[in-house]
């Protein structure tokens, strides 16, 4: 079996299910601030986190009994390699916004990405579900971006960016770009999770986005070609896709936007 002949649109919606299930157990901040050790990634672990984790992996383990090779790469358990591994990547991020997650407030979201080779450029399938709004953001490549099921398009070109999302927002990171950003955009939003976002620039409720310090494969991976299908554009600093590596080890700084232009003022808001 071929990894990207699976459903995996199904696959991703029986993990939401499973995991809307682990957050409706455990609904208190107290009862969700219980940590495990350190994941892969670098962060501390929740043991939410850890829970929804497995719920991804039993899937993928399904997956590859039935003999589909591939390489999964997550933000708690790192590289796990199925079958002989080959150049197909699945890169999981079983919760981005964890804080959000932990401290219930309700903008976090699953973010899975298929992806044909080891690059941001090589993502195939793209899928975001935000546990607040009850909402899924897929994207196929070369066929488009959809939320629920309708197609998805970014915002209209126009002269000021309206709304720009901040992300990986510490008090410090923030000065210098909000005053490269000063009479350039209009309004300010910060929802807690990458992909959320960066899905947003995708279905036009923002104009553009952009993470003020370097982000890891696992928080950009889907909602990046998301962004891209829907007509959209995304860079990760000067690194052109290609050459943006979808390792667990990888940072860089993402930013997308509507259009070209747009992206071009919160990539220098961004370096500022």
């Amino acid at each position: 079996m071929d990894v990207f002949s699976a459903d995996w649109p199904g696959i991703c919606r029986r993990i939401v299910v499973a995991q809307r299930a682990i957050f409706e157990a455990t609904a208190g901040s107290e009862e969700r601030t219980v940590y495990e050790g350190v994941g892969e990634g670098g962060d501390h672990t929740l043991v939410i986190d850890r829970q929804c984790e497995d719920v991804v992996f039993a899937e993928l383990d399904a997956l590859a009994a039935e003999g589909a090779p591939f390489v999964a790469i997550s933000e708690e358990r790192g590289e796990v390699c199925f079958g002989s591994g080959g150049s197909a990547r699945v890169v999981i991020d079983p919760i981005d916004g964890s804080l959000n997650a932990r401290r219930t407030i309700p903008s976090h979201s699953l973010s899975i990405a298929v992806a044909s080779g080891t690059s941001m450029a090589d993502v195939e399938f793209g899928f975001v579900h935000d546990f607040g709004a009850d909402e899924e953001f897929l994207a196929v490549r070369g066929k488009g971006a959809s939320l629920d099921g309708k197609p998805a398009r970014v915002a209209a070109t126009a002269e000021e960016l309206e709304v720009v999302g901040l992300e990986s927002a510490e008090p410090e990171w923030t000065q210098p770009a909000l005053r490269a950003l000063e009479g350039k955009a209009y309004r300010l939003r910060v929802v807690g999770s990458i992909a959320i976002t960066a899905a947003y620039v995708g279905n036009g409720r923002f104009d553009a986005m952009l993470s003020l310090r370097p982000c890891r494969s696992v928080d950009a991976a889907a909602a990046q070609l998301f962004v891209r299908e829907a007509g959209g554009a995304v860079a990760f600093g000067a690194t052109d896709l290609s050459a943006a590596p979808l390792d667990l080890d990888a940072r860089y700084p993402m930013a997308a936007a509507r259009d070209a232009a747009g992206l071009a003022t919160v990539l220098s808001a961004q370096s500022a």
